[in-house]
């Protein structure tokens, strides 16, 4: 969707759109410890490689991914300065170059993956979860981003260290994607809304504005659907949100004051 007015509105009003159009969708999940409802994707300065950070944080490109939920929506509240072009993918027809190429490859991406929590968990819990990067249930297809998420829980207490045939699978999975992606500039008012199980997405790095005010910002929610598509239940329980000890579900109106 392109075209908002998000310009010519509150901020609790362009807030309020996205979550009126999202309840369309599915049901809202909290993306991180403080019980975020409504996300945000802005620079904090913080660096992609710390096994502690998210890339939404950073200003860095990322890798092509799917985010832990059914469905992913996107508004741009402010757009950058230069770069940070939205990067879509077709996780099916990345999965059927794969075969075609390697399918030994394929074989091993349908097996457990560890994937980092990001020390976003409740005391007693691992700091990681498993999950294939490929799924079928019932015929149907699912997919996760095999990236840095990935990447990341090999340092985590208990996570194993990939094989030669792992690191291979992945490196051809992120050489592959490029190649099947679209870009999509974000301009102010620009809403996009992404079946997770079907797309992957990144962004390219970008430049951003001196002035506090006018920083790239978009709004984000998680959106859980379960009559989406059929899941196996490892992919199922690992779509609820970051949920903690003491959830209490908050929607904050900027990155700073979520901090």
């Amino acid at each position: 969707m392109r075209g908002l007015p998000v310009g010519e509105i509150s901020r609790e009003e362009t807030a309020a759109v996205l979550w009126g159009v999202g309840t369309y969708f599915g049901r809202a999940l909290s993306q991180n410890p403080e019980g975020h409802v409504l996300g945000h994707v802005k620079d904090l300065g913080k660096d992609y490689k710390d096994p502690m950070v998210r890339g939404y944080q950073t200003n860095a490109a990322m890798t092509f991914h799917a985010d832990p939920c059914d469905i992913v929506a996107l508004l741009c509240v402010k757009p950058a300065k230069s770069g940070g072009e939205s990067r879509v993918a077709s996780s099916v027809s990345l999965y059927n170059e794969m075969l075609k190429r390697r399918p030994e490859l394929v074989a091993d991406l349908c097996e457990e993956f560890y994937w980092t929590k990001h020390g976003e968990y409740s005391p007693g819990e691992d700091p990681w979860y498993k999950l294939p990067v490929f799924s079928f249930r019932e015929g149907r297809f699912s997919a996760k981003g095999a990236s840095t998420h990935a990447r990341k829980a090999q340092e985590l207490p208990g996570a194993e260290q990939w094989s030669a045939l792992r690191n291979e699978a992945v490196d051809l999975f992120q050489e592959l994607v490029p190649s099947l992606a679209a870009d999509l500039p974000f301009q102010q008012g620009d809403l996009q809304i992404l079946n997770s199980h079907v797309t992957l997405h990144s962004r390219r790095p970008y430049e951003d504005w001196d002035d506090p005010d006018q920083k790239r910002h978009l709004y984000r929610l998680w959106i859980e659907n379960e009559d989406l598509r059929p899941l196996s239940d490892a992919v199922r329980q690992n779509l609820r949100g970051v949920v903690l000890d003491g959830y209490i579900p908050r929607a904050p109106l900027d990155a700073e004051e979520a901090a």
